[in-house]
Order: structure tokens, then C-alpha cells, then sequence
């Protein structure tokens, strides 16, 4: 399935139906006075967070999302039945964004969350709610009331325990296929992965989810090489391995580019813990790593190690380091909603008289 992380779309809520105008008529009722019901609220439109989805390519080849607008009363105080809803079924990590995309509608970040994004239009009220003691027989009615329609952006961002991060052709999908069941495109040149990938890494009876994200550029924080879809996927991330391809020319300026680019984009994003793996080691000799190593750490690098995705060299400990990290995050947010649960639990007191 091909991978998909921003789309347009058109929504719209049904509108509500008319009320009706109807009098009761029987033989021996000869003033039976008003019965008309009122009309059936139109359908909504809602965005629905579901499990087994990481694209948004259903969203390329329909665009427009219409709702069913209720339908009209009827006599003997009939209702009109409601329109249906329209459900947008989203993968885990979908935002919604108004037509200009600088205003965050909606951000499902949980499996099951629905938020309505078009309420439908109430239905008319029939002649029957508008008798009152000094008119027996209105001959009143409402129209439904409209629906909402808009433009949205849909915009996905992977949500993924560690972000793999570095230039075009550092080694990073190698190093997906190699600790997960992964089956990303892999060549020898830059940006052969275009779009991110997601794998299960496993590591010591415990498992992560890790995205492969698309090489980033020099001047990705402004967009060039869609450097904003590549770095908003790293945003949810809560720990990153960068990859520094220890065979390239100038491995530290090129871990300075992409710490530059990140900070850049978002300062929180450059504070994320972040790992730094020298990559390809199998290709030069161990002098040369200690080298690297050292001028790492000296350039800022807090933590640094090597490996290669091809000999398997160093794999092991990256991916405890990384569980490390992921867990210490995790304790951490268990915390937070624990005190967030009992600050807003409310204790029951029995009554005292």
C-alpha cells in the first residue's frame, strides 16, 4: 500500500429536514388541531482514530464527504428520521487542520477517539410546537437548518517509540530491516526511502515500535526536500537514532547539518533524547572509530556508539540503549496521567446529618 501523509479533503454535515405542516382529521374530532412533526437533524461528519492504518492514501482518490441530511416530519407528530453520519476511519497520529493549516482542529492520538468535525443541522420544529393558547392552529413551520462545510487538511504523523534520523544513505533502512521484520527499500544511493517506514524491534523480551524517516537535507527545517513532512514525523517520537555514515567525508559537519536542521524546525524536537550511532563500521578500522567517536563528543554528541546494520556489530546495544530511554519515557508519562487521574478524581463522602 502505497504511504500517504497529507491530504485535502471536503467535509460537509447534512442539513436538517423540514417540519411539517399537518392537522389531525378524523370523523369525530372536527378540531383535532396541529400534528405536525418536526424534521430529523441532518448527519454529522466524524473523525473516527482506528487501528491498522498508516497511510492516508484512501483520502487521494475521494475528496468530497457528504452527509445525509435528515429527512422531513410528518403528520400524527412524526418525527423525520436523522441523516446518516459520515465516518472518516484515520490511522493513530492523524491531525486535522483548517484550509490554511495554521489551526489545529482535532489530533487523534488515541485507538477509538471519535471527534465530530461537521455537527448536522437541527431539524425544523413542525406546526404542532408552535400551538399555544391563543393560536389553536398555527400554520408555522421551520426549515431544517444548514449543515457545516469546509475544506480540511489531513496530515499524519507516525507515532513511534524512536525516530531513525540522518543524510540520504546513512545506512538507516539497513538498520530497520536488520532489527525488525521491516522490508524497506534498500540501494546504494541517496533517497532511496521517500516515504517513512515503521518496524517492531525486539530486545530482550520487550519491543519498540521504530520509523525510518526519509534523509534529511541541508535546509530541510524550511521545506527543501520536504524537509517539514519528514520532520513532523519525528516530532512524536520520544527518543532518535542518528545515524552518522562513518565512511562520508566530513561525518561531523554532516551530524552538525542535521542538529542544526532539527533545532532549526522545532526547539523542543532538538531537546529529545537523541543517540548517535556511527554507522558502517565493517567498511574502515577501529582507529578510525575511536577517532569519530571522539570528535563526536567533542562537537556536543552526549551519547555515542557504533555499529553495523550489515555485520550486526554494536546492533544489540543500540537497540538496549534505546529501549532504555523509551521505558524511562514511558514511566514517565505513566506518572503524569496517574497524577492527572487523582487530581481530578472526585472523593464520595457519605451524608451527615
Amino acid at each position: 500500500m502505497k504511504f500517504l501523509d497529507s491530504a485535502k479533503i471536503f467535509i460537509q454535515s447534512g442539513n436538517g429536514g423540514p417540519g411539517a405542516m399537518s392537522f389531525r382529521r378524523e370523523a369525530n374530532v372536527p378540531r383535532g388541531g396541529p400534528d405536525g412533526g418536526d424534521g430529523g437533524r441532518g448527519g454529522a461528519v466524524i473523525a473516527e482514530c482506528v487501528d491498522g492504518l498508516n497511510t492516508l492514501i484512501d483520502y487521494r482518490y475521494q475528496q468530497h464527504f457528504k452527509a445525509q441530511s435528515g429527512q422531513s416530519g410528518a403528520g400524527r407528530n412524526r418525527s423525520g428520521i436523522g441523516g446518516k453520519d459520515v465516518v472518516l476511519k484515520l490511522p493513530l497520529g492523524t491531525q486535522i487542520l483548517n484550509e490554511d493549516s495554521d489551526l489545529i482542529l482535532a489530533d487523534l492520538t488515541a485507538i477509538g477517539q471519535r471527534i465530530t468535525l461537521a455537527r448536522g443541522g437541527d431539524g425544523g420544529r413542525g406546526n404542532a410546537a408552535f400551538k399555544s393558547s391563543t393560536n389553536q392552529a398555527p400554520r408555522r413551520v421551520e426549515r431544517g437548518f444548514s449543515g457545516q462545510e469546509m475544506w480540511v487538511w489531513l496530515r499524519l504523523k507516525l507515532i513511534a517509540d524512536a525516530g531513525l534520523i540522518g543524510l540520504p544513505n546513512a545506512g538507516k533502512s539497513t538498520f530497520l530491516a536488520r532489527v525488525s521484520a521491516a522490508k524497506p527499500k534498500i540501494a546504494d544511493y541517496p533517497f532511496t526511502t521517500l516515504h517513512p517506514a515503521l518496524g517492531v524491534v525486539r530486545v530482550d523480551a520487550r519491543e519498540f515500535i521504530l520509523a525510518d524517516l526519509p534523509g534529511l537535507v541541508e535546509g530541510a527545517h524550511a521545506g527543501i526536500g520536504l524537509g517539514h513532512r519528514f520532520l513532523g514525523h519525528a516530532e512524536r517520537c520520544r527518543v532518535l537514532l542518528h545515524l552518522v555514515d562513518g565512511t562520508a567525508d566530513e561525518p561531523i559537519k554532516n551530524w552538525q547539518k542535521i542538529r542544526h536542521e532539527i533545532s532549526a524546525y522545532d526547539a523542543d524536537l532538538a531537546n529529545r533524547p537523541e543517540l548517535v550511532a556511527i554507522s558502517k563500521i565493517d567498511s574502515f578500522d577501529s582507529a578510525r572509530m575511536v577517532e569519530l567517536t571522539a570528535a563526536l563528543k567533542a562537537a556536543g554528541a552526549a551519547e555515542v556508539i557504533a555499529l553495523s546494520a550489515v555485520t550486526g556489530a554494536g546492533v544489540t546495544d543500540a537497540l538496549r540503549l534505546l529501549m532504555q530511554v523509551i521505558e524511562d519515557s514511558r514511566n514517565v508519562d505513566a506518572d503524569a496521567d496517574a497524577e492527572t487521574d487523582a487530581a481530578t478524581a472526585t472523593t464520595w463522602q457519605p451524608a451527615t446529618d
